[in-house]
């Protein structure tokens, strides 16, 4: 029999590094490298917000995952795939038609990476006690996290040294785009190597459904539900607006509202100092959470996902192009982002708590999807409409929503404290 939690110190930083990097990728990196190939932020953020569908829909093909072959062969097919696409886009943009193709190919990585969520997911939930999934939430959402720092920070650095070296930047992103799928091949190859066959034990394997609509019944049947799903779907409200505006607002020149910042500046932005507050973020929520239980953070981690818009408010409308203010900005929207995500996973993981729990937690993170893709396709034609000033306004009114919906929600005040009873 295999044990639960083994070598978990080595496998969930790697898979959750592997899980968060093809995500960042396609929804933020596209951003940035459409914005320098010359596409308009409307087309920006619609086309790259229906990115965000597979990681919706995914619930659709979730007990797939617990009827056939086992979650590790699911997350390394998976990823062998993500790395092929990437190489797609890369090879994609410098032809006539790199926006088509380079999308179909974000669109083959984008529903390979939603279903390697859903294998990554099960197999953390399985591989670990309810005591240790807490634990390691902070981990997990830190990795995840500096995964999306190295593609909107490292990956980005380098696409604009490229940018200068080579004065062409579909050649520069066409390189970076091929590196990206270097990197995702060789992190393949550490899960393949890391990860432990935790499902060749019949007694941990216990999340097998009876039946495909009894998965999607009695996750809906589940008190507070309607609650739940409406502060899922709110709780980023306005971060899913800020992230796909908050790179064209760093980059456009000031004659349009922007600050101009260079490619380069905005990679190492994220990539330095980005990094560090990231990872305080998100160790030190999951330790606070262990520690006191769920209750106890929750408002103050909703705050710290919101607040840092204040100040993306505040360049907008001063105009300053500060170093130091766009510095102290990213680093307040780091490292609240870190706190904040590990008590929302958390959450999550409660709500998909019982049989099925593999499934049911990627009901949970469709809806998540759900909340982020819909503000997002508007999110450009909000930004023209309103001018970057009023765009950040209204993202921190945006907040609203999940504070009060927070009032509504239900969980066992000690969910996640070490020690604290549990069902398993």
């Amino acid at each position: 029999m295999i044990q639960k939690d083994k070598w978990a110190w080595a496998w969930v930083p790697v898979l959750y590094f592997t899980q968060g990097l093809p995500y960042v990728m396609v929804v933020t990196v596209s951003v940035i490298m459409y914005k320098k190939l010359g596409v308009s932020n409307a087309d920006i953020g619609l086309y790259t917000s229906w990115l965000y569908l597979p990681w919706v829909i995914k619930p659709l093909w979730s007990p797939l995952l617990d009827l056939k072959s086992t979650k590790r062969n699911w997350f390394l097919g998976m990823q062998l795939l993500i790395s092929l696409a990437f190489l797609g886009v890369g090879l994609s943009l410098p032809t006539n038609i790199f926006f088509t193709t380079s999308l179909a190919c974000f669109w083959m990585a984008a529903f390979a990476s939603a279903t390697n969520d859903i294998a990554s997911d099960g197999y953390y939930m399985i591989g670990l006690t309810q005591e240790k999934q807490s634990f390691f939430v902070g981990l997990r959402s830190t990795f995840y996290k500096l995964a999306n720092v190295t593609g909107q920070g490292l990956l980005v650095i380098m696409a604009g040294f490229l940018e200068n070296k080579f004065g062409d930047n579909t050649r520069a992103w066409s390189y970076t785009m091929i590196a990206a799928a270097l990197l995702m091949f060789l992190l393949t190859l550490s899960n393949f190597f890391v990860t432990p066959k935790f499902e060749s034990s019949e007694a941990i394997v216990t999340d097998k459904p009876a039946g495909f609509l009894e998965v999607f019944t009695s996750f809906f049947k589940k008190s507070g539900m309607g609650i739940a799903l409406a502060f899922i779907l709110f709780f980023r409200l306005g971060e899913s607006q800020l992230v796909k505006m908050a790179s064209p607002f760093l980059l456009d020149s000031p004659e349009v509202g922007g600050l101009g910042y260079s490619t380069a500046e905005v990679g190492t932005i994220y990539g330095t100092v980005g990094v560090i507050m990231l990872t305080v973020g998100g160790i030190l929520g999951g330790i606070l959470i262990s520690r006191d239980g769920l209750k106890r953070w929750m408002l103050p981690m909703v705050l710290s996902l919101n607040i840092p818009n204040v100040f993306y408010a505040f360049l907008a409308l001063t105009k300053t192009t500060s170093l130091f203010a766009v510095v102290t900005t990213v680093v307040l929207e780091q490292f609240g982002y870190g706190f904040a995500i590990a008590g929302f996973m958390v959450y999550l993981i409660y709500l998909a708590e019982g049989v099925s729990k593999t499934s049911h937690y990627a009901i949970a993170t469709g809806f998540m999807a759900l909340g982020m893709m819909l503000p997002g396709l508007i999110s450009g034609f909000v930004q023209e409409w309103l001018g970057y000033g009023g765009f950040f306004i209204w993202v921190v009114i945006a907040a609203v929503p999940s504070l009060i919906l927070l009032k509504y929600i239900s969980y066992p005040a000690d969910y996640g404290k070490k020690g604290a009873s549990t069902n398993e």
